[in-house]
Parts: C-alpha cells; sequence; structure tokens
C-alpha cells in the first residue's frame, strides 16, 4: 500500500467509529420508543400507518407469535415478488419490453431478495424492468434489512426483560426499522450518490455511436446455438465490428443505497459496484463501503447501551474489527503479489485482472472484505480473478456465518450466538452453570445456538456434495479442478449464508442451482432467525442472576479473545476439509 492508501484506509476507520456511538444510540432510543430528533416529523406518519393496518403498538407478542408474524409477512411478499417478476411484461415502467421471468428464475430470485441474499442468476439491465427493480426489488431490499434488524432487537431484550414471555410487537418493530433508521439513511446516501454521478432516471436505453469502430473474433454458432468447428475440429470464428453501444438508463441511486445500506447487494447491473453508473467515483466507493459497515458495527453499540452496559457492545465490536482487518490484510498482500505466473509474462498492471483499477488493490480489497464480511454481496472485483489464497478470503468470511461484522441484524444474532457457546464451553471448562448477561445458558440456549451457527454450514457442504456428483450442476462449471470447487462451494455458502455475491465462472442460470440455491436461501434464512427468537424467548423467561466472583466477565478483552478463538476453531472443523480440496490446493499448484 502506497502512503495515499494508507491514508485512505485509516480515514476511513476513523469515521466509520465515529459513526457507532451516535447512530447506535440513536438506533437504541427508536427501539425504545423514546423520543428523537426525527419524531416530530416522522411520529404522526408511524401513527396514521398503525391506525390504517390496525395494529396495537401498545401489544406485545411472544416469540412464537412474533416469529409466525414474521414468516407470514415475509410469505406473503415473496408471493408478491413472483407474481410480479412472473408478469412483468405486462406491467409499466418497462421501456425495453422485457419479457417475464421463467418460473424457476422467479422462484430463486423472490426468495433470493425477501432472504436479504439477492443472488441474481439474471443481469438487471436485460432482464428486470424499471418498475421490476423499484417496486419489487427496492421495496424488499428495505423489508429484507428491517427484518433482520427486529431478530436481533426481540434477542437483546430477551437478554434484558426477567420472568416473562413477551418480547416486542414485529409489527412496530418493523416500521420503526424502516421509517426511523432506513429510509431516511438512504434517502441522504441516494442524494450523495446522484451528486457524485449515480443515475436516476426513466430514461430509454440510449444507443451511442463510437468514436472509433472496434473489431473483434467470435465464436460461430449454427442454427441451434452450438459453436461450429471445421473438420479438424478447431473452432470456427467470425469477426465482429461494433460502431455502436447500447447504454443501460434507470433508477440506480434510490436502489444502490438500500441496497449496500441495508447489506443487500443485488445490483441495478450485472457489474454491480464496479459499473461506473453504480461507483463513480473514489467518494462514493468509500461511501458505499462505509454504507455496507454503518448499521451491523453500530447495532453492536445499541445492544451495549439496551443491555445496560455499553463495554459488551465494544467487547463484540471488537471481535468483529480484528476480524475483518485481518481480513483485509491478507486478501491486501495477495492480491498485492499477485499471481507469480501471471507476473511472469512480464505484462504490468497484470494482477488488476477482474478488479476496478480505479480503486487500486487497497481500495478493492477493502470493499470484498467489507461485502464478504457482511451479507451485502455487492462487488467491484470478480472473485474468481483472485489470487487462490485471496479468493479463500472472501470465501472464509461467508462460511465463518458473516458475523464480521454480519448482515444488519444477522450479524449480531450470529456473534450472540457464538458468545453463548463461548459462554457455555468455558462453563464447562470451570465446572461451573455458564451465564451470559445475567441469565444462565441451559440446554434450549445452547440448541437453539447451534442451530443459529450451523445450519448454512451444513446444508453448503451437503449441496456442494451434491453438486459435485450431479451431471448438469458440473456441466455449469467453466473451470475443472481445485478452481471449479471453489466456485461450486462459493455459489452455495453465498446463497445459504444470504450474501449474493458470485464466484464468476459459474453458470447459475439451470434448474439445479435455481432450484437448490432456493432451498439453501430459505433455510439459511429462516431456520437461524426462528432459532434465535426460540432463543430469546427462553431467555427473556429467566431470572436475573447477579455477577458473583465465578462469573465469566464478557467484557473484557480475554473473553473477547475467547469469543474470537471459539469461531476460528468452529469454522476450521467445519470447512478446513472443503477449503483443502479448492483454494489450497489451487494455491500449492499455483507455486509449484
Amino acid at each position: 500500500m502506497n502512503p495515499n492508501e494508507w491514508v485512505a484506509t485509516i480515514l476511513f476507520f476513523v469515521v466509520l467509529m465515529a459513526l457507532v456511538k451516535p447512530l447506535g444510540t440513536f438506533m437504541a432510543r427508536v427501539y425504545q420508543g423514546e423520543r428523537t430528533f426525527l419524531s416530530p416529523v416522522l411520529a404522526p406518519c408511524e401513527n396514521l400507518l398503525y391506525r390504517i393496518c390496525g395494529v396495537n403498538r401498545d401489544e406485545e407478542m411472544g416469540w412464537k407469535r412474533y416469529a409466525w408474524a414474521m414468516v407470514l409477512f415475509n410469505l406473503m411478499l415473496f408471493v408478491a415478488l413472483f407474481a410480479m417478476l412472473m408478469l412483468q411484461h405486462l406491467l409499466p415502467l418497462n421501456p425495453r419490453r422485457f419479457p417475464p421471468f421463467s418460473w424457476q428464475l422467479a422462484l430463486n430470485s423472490a426468495i433470493s431478495f425477501v432472504t436479504n441474499t439477492n443472488w441474481q442468476n439474471y443481469s438487471g439491465e436485460l432482464t428486470a424492468s424499471y418498475f421490476t427493480q423499484m417496486v419489487g426489488l427496492a421495496v424488499h431490499n428495505f423489508v429484507s434489512a428491517a427484518t433482520g434488524m427486529v431478530i436481533v432487537i426481540a434477542l437483546i431484550r430477551g437478554f434484558v426483560r426477567r420472568k416473562t414471555s413477551l418480547l416486542g410487537n414485529f409489527w412496530v418493530d418493523m416500521t420503526r426499522s424502516i421509517l426511523y433508521i432506513l429510509l431516511p439513511i438512504s434517502l441522504m446516501a441516494a442524494l450523495i450518490l446522484v451528486s457524485q454521478g449515480v443515475i436516476q432516471n426513466f430514461s430509454d436505453y440510449k444507443t451511442l455511436p463510437l468514436l472509433q469502430a472496434a473489431s473483434y473474433d467470435k465464436a460461430k454458432l449454427d442454427d441451434k446455438a452450438n459453436p461450429v468447428t471445421d473438420s479438424a475440429g478447431k473452432l470456427v470464428t467470425e469477426t465482429v465490428t461494433v460502431k455502436e453501444v447500447t447504454v443501460p438508463m434507470g433508477p440506480v441511486a434510490s436502489q444502490e443505497a438500500i441496497k449496500e445500506l441495508g447489506t443487500n447487494g443485488g445490483g441495478f447491473f450485472n457489474a454491480n459496484s464496479a459499473h461506473p453508473y453504480e461507483n463513480p467515483t473514489p467518494l462514493s466507493h468509500y461511501l458505499e463501503i462505509l454504507l455496507i459497515l454503518l448499521i451491523p458495527f453500530a447495532l453492536t453499540y445499541t445492544f451495549g447501551r439496551m443491555v445496560g452496559n455499553t463495554r459488551q457492545g465494544w467487547a463484540l465490536l471488537g471481535v468483529m474489527l480484528f476480524i475483518l482487518l485481518a481480513s483485509f490484510g491478507v486478501l491486501q498482500t495477495m492480491e498485492s503479489n499477485g499471481n507469480p505466473l501471471v507476473a511472469g509474462l512480464g505484462v504490468q498492471g497484470a494482477n488488476m485482472e477482474g478488479k476496478d483499477i480505479r480503486f487500486s488493490v487497497a481500495g478493492t480489497s477493502l470493499f470484498e472484505v467489507a461485502t464478504t464480511g457482511t451479507s451485502c454481496g455487492a462487488v467491484t472485483a470478480m472473485h474468481d480473478s483472485l489470487t487462490p489464497i485471496g479468493g479463500m478470503v472472501p470465501l472464509s468470511l461467508i462460511l465463518l456465518g458473516e458475523l464480521a461484522p454480519g448482515g444488519v441484524g444477522s450479524g449480531l444474532y450470529t456473534m450472540l450466538a457464538f458468545a453463548v457457546i463461548a459462554v457455555f464451553v468455558s462453563g464447562l471448562m470451570i465446572g461451573r452453570t455458564p451465564e451470559y448477561l445475567g441469565k444462565k445458558i441451559e440446554v434450549r440456549e445452547m440448541w437453539m445456538s447451534i442451530l443459529s451457527v450451523l445450519t448454512a454450514g451444513i446444508m453448503v457442504l451437503i449441496l456442494s456434495g451434491i453438486a459435485m456428483i450431479t451431471p448438469s450442476a458440473v456441466s455449469s462449471m467453466a473451470n475443472p479442478g481445485a478452481h471449479g470447487l471453489s466456485e461450486v462451494l462459493y455459489a452455495f455458502a453465498s446463497m445459504a449464508n444470504n450474501n449474493g455475491s458470485a464466484f464468476a465462472g459459474l453458470s447459475g442460470n439451470t434448474n439445479f442451482y435455481n432450484l437448490l440455491g432456493a432451498l439453501a436461501m430459505t433455510l439459511g434464512r429462516y431456520v437461524p432467525a426462528i432459532a434465535v427468537l426460540a432463543m430469546a424467548g427462553s431467555l427473556a423467561a429467566k431470572k436475573y442472576v447477579p455477577p458473583s466472583l465465578g462469573t465469566l466477565p464478557t467484557d473484557k478483552a480475554p473473553f473477547a479473545a475467547w469469543l474470537t478463538l471459539v469461531i476460528l476453531i468452529v469454522g476450521a472443523l467445519t470447512f478446513f476439509p472443503a477449503l483443502s480440496l479448492g483454494p489450497i490446493v489451487e494455491h500449492l499448484q499455483m507455486i509449484r
């Protein structure tokens, strides 16, 4: 890293850490029903929504009712989005007259956006109309993000409350998440992005002449779109001359802001945040990284404030920050060194292949660890182009459960599940009933924590194994051997952990990946979410146990170090064999 990159990176984290406390405090006040500086404007809107929907804001729910409300609301949203994708050709704001999605692609895409995954087996600018992008996908970016936030708030209430079965009101929490937090920040961010050059319009696509015609060779295809070969079996090519280019338009900035803020990640364009209309300048680049990390980090302070001990939140934030910075260091180092085989060709800047040359290796590496350390999935580099160990970094961040700092809400409740496991194991080691935040951790809490932590990982391994013995799935791999395994492993890791980024090189728009991917996204989202709510209900019913001399202090550095070790051990025991067969083998082949 040169001095400018060091300054930009350090300044970024200074700004990020400076925003954690004020935003975390604001969110705690919102969820506790306290008055904020936005209340004079938004409180009347909030009350009006409750009257229209018939919601009693003072009526609270037990964990089962809270979970049913969450699941049924998400199911209703899925049905609406699925219908929208299937009827896209009949709906307005479709200047390119895009046809409807196939039912398999519509199923996969609808589940993807409802579950905050935003896995895209399609190119947005070639498939989705403006109506679909705005009314369908962008709206679900708000709702799916808010769903993760309300689940972690319910879990926090489980730690705070004593001898009760009530965790709050799902509808009130959902309304406040969107109205007070997601909408205002998204509006400000969208305006800044527009000022930087992110487009926001409803114009038809522009066809513009090139200043200089470009020619290239492409494979000649027969009537069935199969490559043509000559008598010797060699590929027949034909020269194509391009004299004009079609420039996509659309309402991009409004979706870009919430896509990053809500750690959704679905791009308006297929190139995602590497597209200059989504990410045009260095300022927009770092702003988008800031939006990705802002709420997940700030929620740790919200947690500390709501449980009455902000040091608890800082301890969790320290673990998240350590894993994120360590990952950034490894990725930056590997990509700066590059592939020695490519470097041996003597091509200047060869290690920038697949990366956004506008933002340097450091800027690209920071974006990639932010987007895979969370459940965002937006990219400015093709992970398929990273070095083997460099590609293993984003893959590992996803496989760890996306808790550094994780998705909005989902990252913190996954981290808290790991904290419960860490407390339980430490209690066994010293022969004492484990306690966390004044609540005894017993069998029910451990089972729910294990479900939350291991569900996605088990699915990744099982589904990847199925893909490796399914001919249609293997034929979708653009690369053989270890790299091909990494592509498949990354795909199911991304879907099961609701990330949405892809390794590239894998043709995902097939019945196999659309249907099994939909299953992975559904189970990966709702099994941990329901398990967390069940744990919250169990914790809320317990009495408070005052700390004693034998109580493990969970707000100090030793526990943070122990928690980090538990996370890494669980991840290594679960995924090291798969990583050994994929990126590690590929790295050994590269340096051989």
